[in-house]
């Protein structure tokens, strides 16, 4: 045993709770070789359920993700649900997986899944189990499809190889928020040791209880998302090639259909990226929100078939990047918040063209996160649409457009500069099948005019004024590192003294959502909401520019975006660039001062 009791005893209850064998196994030859330092990894501290659900590398040990850490969390968020729902033994909850697996430990997102779906037909829950790998998004969706209490997916997402998570969606269709996450922490503490018929997961093949939603909901999915498809007969008869790569995730046969419903052929696939892989095989990161070293095989087979336009999902195909192939010959890959633009600008031309009169406008909103472009507030200022910014992450957007929509409202559209698009009001999430459709038509429909993607999204800009963002991060794995760099910051002129320059740039106010303070308010408290278990402080400059420093909620980053914003007219884009680029570097500088703080940059 270790000198350390706290330590001990979260060993024995592990060699007395955990029944998979390769887990068990690996607890015990760490023990006995008296590898402490690991021990200490696996058992040091417990994952935190919070709003993104839990997340973190597949192993042994509380702090990861096994059999047992899923089992104790679904046993938590099955009490909870019991305590909130008195139907819930009617309604039920939806559960789907990705396509990840860790064979060290035997874990995979389908294994967690059914133990999940284990623990709650246990207590009498119905679950609605997908039976093959899903999209992200089809959870939300059958949510709110089938009116049930809940919905849980298995994913990492984008994160690295090893890693897995378990998200949660509540019934109104989005991700959890507070207070649930602090109820469903407070269960799970409650109930830790495995339930009698917990690691039974066998009585997930026998149940009545357990029924396969996956062909019902693609039919109402696929009938779904023609709604959003204005121009049919264009795509049909587009010219235009798309290649379509799911980066060895789940999307590539959901993206095939999601194009077929809309009328095109078939998107050329990247074969050796179209198949599910957890070892991706092809990529470093699996997250085409890293550019061009994500997207190499796309761009070769996009040249060598002459195809024009890339659709790129994450893993779990909740995301899509999207890239073209300029006149010059290179490819562009267009940030988050240029598709942002782009997507904005399509959602509201559709929406007017069946919808022109004035009097429509007061009821439409669109949504982005407070670390995204402005681009959407300013196309709203002009065009008479409503526009909100939210906090960061779709669990605030999803439940602020169900609480619209809830009062008659039409949101049309809402983004995250993280490559995540609602472009629909059937999935309150950001969902990376229905994006690829609409985005495929709208190329389609501006090719036909003999524009391109970049040619439209320079004429947003020159109409709405451009836009310019710059958005990066510095990977940091001490958090006390982390706190005291935004420390500092808050007290850079002495005690509670925000600075009041950056290098040579003036900042004319600060917006600090950790502590609650905001210089530009009357009262100086923000307008959105705080929290102290994150860090996020946003600097604005007098020179228009705008620039957020935030914690990673999954990640061991801290992440900065940078926008400066002018208004229509004659604004030289590439002077605008120049001051951007001249700002981030001093924010680099001055803020993060990475050799000072041992901060590793996004390029390095």
């Amino acid at each position: 045993m270790t000198t350390n009791d706290d330590l001990d005893r979260a060993i024995v209850q592990w060699l007395e709770w955990d029944k998979n064998p390769k887990t068990l196994a690996e607890v015990r030859r760490q023990n006995c070789q008296g590898n402490f330092d690991q021990l200490e990894t696996y058992f040091g501290s417990r994952m935190l359920f919070g709003t993104a659900g839990i997340r973190s590398a597949m192993g042994p040990g509380f702090s990861c993700m096994n059999d047992l850490t899923v089992i104790q969390t679904t046993q938590g968020l099955c009490r909870y649900l019991e305590k909130t729902f008195s139907d819930v033994k009617n309604r039920g909850v939806v559960i789907g997986f990705d396509a990840r697996a860790h064979t060290p430990s035997g874990s995979s997102s389908r294994r967690f899944a059914q133990y999940a779906a284990t623990v709650l037909i246990s207590q009498g829950i119905p679950v609605y189990l997908f039976s093959q790998i899903t999209p992200t998004p089809f959870v939300p969706f059958t949510v709110s499809e089938l009116k049930l209490c809940a919905g849980i997916m298995v994913t990492a997402s984008h994160n690295p190889k090893q890693d897995n998570g378990y998200k949660v969606y509540w019934d109104n269709g989005a991700q959890i928020i507070s207070p649930h996450d602090v109820e469903i922490a407070n269960a799970i503490d409650e109930n830790v040791e495995p339930w009698p018929e917990s690691w039974n997961y066998k009585i997930v093949d026998r149940s009545p209880l357990v029924k396969d939603p996956l062909e019902n909901m693609k039919k109402k999915y696929f009938q779904s998302i023609q709604k959003y498809c204005f121009y049919r007969d264009i795509n049909k008869r587009t010219k235009l090639k798309f290649v379509h790569t799911s980066v060895h995730g789940v999307g590539h046969e959901f993206v095939q259909t999601a194009m077929k419903s809309f009328g095109f052929a078939p998107p050329l696939a990247v074969p050796e990226q179209k198949d599910p892989d957890p070892e991706f095989p092809t990529v470093k990161y699996p997250n085409p929100e890293e550019g061009k070293e994500v997207l190499t095989l796309s761009f070769a087979l996009a040249d060598k078939e002459g195809a024009a336009v890339i659709l790129a999902n994450d893993p779990d195909a909740d995301r899509l990047a999207v890239a073209e192939k300029l006149e010059c010959g290179v490819w562009k890959v267009f940030s988050g918040n240029e598709l942002g633009a782009l997507l904005g600008w399509w959602q509201f031309t559709c929406w007017k063209k069946q919808n022109p009169e004035p009097s429509g406008l007061k009821n439409v909103y669109m949504l982005s996160s407070t670390v995204s472009s402005k681009i959407l507030q300013a196309i709203a200022l002009k065009e008479g649409f409503h526009f909100e910014e939210t906090l960061t992450g779709f669990k605030w957007m999803g439940n602020k457009a169900k609480e619209l929509i809830d009062k008659g409202n039409k949101v049309l559209f809402a983004f995250e500069e993280a490559i995540g698009y609602m472009a629909t009001e059937f999935v309150l999430d950001k969902d990376g099948v229905s994006a690829a459709a609409i985005v495929a038509e709208m190329a389609s429909f501006l090719a036909c005019k003999n524009i391109t993607l970049n040619g439209q999204l320079k004429a947003i800009y020159e109409e709405y004024g451009y836009h310019i963002t710059k958005a990066s991060y510095f990977i940091c794995h001490d958090p006390k590192t982390t706190e005291k760099m935004f420390a500092n910051l808050r007290n850079y002129n002495g005690t509670n003294q925000y600075p009041k320059t950056c290098g040579k740039f003036e900042i004319s106010d600060i917006r600090d959502l950790t502590t609650g303070y905001d210089s530009s308010q009357p009262n100086k408290k923000p307008v959105l909401p705080t929290s102290q278990s994150s860090q996020m402080i946003t600097f604005t400059f007098k020179n228009g520019c705008a620039a957020t420093l935030r914690t990673s909620g999954t990640e061991p980053k801290i992440k900065y975006y940078v926008e400066i914003r002018a208004p229509p007219g004659n604004s030289d884009p590439e002077k605008l660039k120049e001051e951007l680029n001249d700002l981030v570097n001093a924010l680099v500088e001055y803020f993060f001062q990475p050799e000072k703080n041992g901060l590793t940059s996004q390029s390095n």
